[in-house]
């Protein structure tokens, strides 16, 4: 069960990466409500929650395989780790494989070591973001990228 939940400790997040050339794309990608499941580096208990990612490949059009992505995820999750580093991580992973001229990621969890020790307050969801090259630059994008992250699906 430990070699499972610590997975990522001796795992280099580069080697989930498949990166395509795609010249045509050059638009935003978005991938939202990724689970997400690491251990609190600092009390060893779990925090649960869902990663967002938006990034705007480089002008080589490069960009990274769905499925990859969240496998990235998994990694680098998969150790005792901080929610803020984790998105750092993360969207440092994105940049630099593909060379993207923007990364933005959003991690929304619920830490059980405010749950069930300390403080106990269930239901309260810590969430910490990353922004890099143009959106966190450029504003329109930026806005762009968090309206998409919280858009909500319509009723079908």
């Amino acid at each position: 069960m430990l070699e499972e939940i610590f997975a990522g400790i001796s795992k280099n997040p580069f080697d989930d990466i498949k990166v395509f050339d795609e010249n045509y794309s050059n638009e935003m990608v978005i991938i939202k409500d990724i689970p997400l499941y690491s251990v609190c580096e600092h009390h060893l208990m779990p925090f649960i929650g869902v990663a967002h990612i938006a990034y705007i490949p480089s002008d080589e059009g490069k960009i990274l395989g769905l499925s990859k992505i969240a496998r990235v995820l998994d990694t680098i999750s998969k150790k005792p780790q901080l929610q803020e580093r984790l998105c750092s991580q993360f969207a440092e992973v994105i940049e630099k494989a593909t060379n993207a001229k923007g990364v933005c990621v959003i991690a929304e969890a619920e830490h059980l070591c405010m749950t069930m020790r300390g403080i106990r307050k269930p239901g309260a969801k810590t969430v910490t973001s990353v922004f890099r090259g143009c959106l966190e630059t450029d504003a329109q994008l930026k806005n762009e990228a968090l309206s998409l992250i919280t858009m909500r699906e319509s009723k079908r």
